[in-house]
């Protein structure tokens, strides 16, 4: 029997055996109750003053449902899928920050400051815009925006596949899901 089947089949027996302890906790029939309040699968039962002649009723106080699951196995596609889309996203507003941050600075005034001091300091026509201009700049900033998609998507795959690796061995990570009331 392969991995993917072992898992899918260990899902399928914690359902059952969710699903089963549900519909026991759900079912109409009669809880016996202790003295202690509480009945045999562990729900409270809350016993309300008798009025005149009616024997008092028991009512059980439903617990939430947990489920305790395990993550062996996370598909190396789907997370190099999913790591592509968000390292281009990433790459697009880094593009899109450095362009504003750099008309900011323009716009500011930083780039005839700099050049007023280089000037003053050297003696001679200095315009910083010539070594580090907005094309420049940009340029250099969409190549590290490809550079980055290309080693997070495979950085996060190769991820997967040692997840993969060390789940193996040692069983995964386990993962408790409980119903809110």
């Amino acid at each position: 029997m392969s991995e993917r089947e072992q898992s899918t089949t260990r899902l399928s027996r914690v359902a059952e055996r969710s699903s089963a302890r549900s519909s026991r906790a759900a079912s109409p029939a009669p809880a016996a109750a202790s003295p202690s309040g509480t009945t045999r699968n562990g729900a409270r039962t809350e016993r309300p003053a008798a009025t005149s002649g009616q024997a008092p009723a028991a009512k059980t106080v439903r617990r939430p449902r947990r489920a305790r699951l395990r993550l062996t196995q996370v598909d190396a596609w789907s997370v190099m899928k999913t790591s592509f889309l968000l390292s281009i996203a990433m790459g697009i507003v880094t593009v899109v920050a450095v362009a504003i941050v750099w008309t900011v600075l323009g716009a500011a005034g930083v780039w005839d400051s700099l050049n007023n001091t280089i000037q003053t300091v050297m003696g001679n026509d200095f315009r910083i815009q010539d070594y580090v201009g907005t094309g420049r700049v940009l340029g250099f900033t969409m190549l590290v925006a490809v550079v980055d998609v290309v080693l997070i998507t495979a950085i996060a795959t190769l991820g997967a596949f040692l997840y993969n690796l060390s789940a193996t061995l040692l069983g995964g990570i386990e993962v408790t899901l409980t119903e809110d009331n």
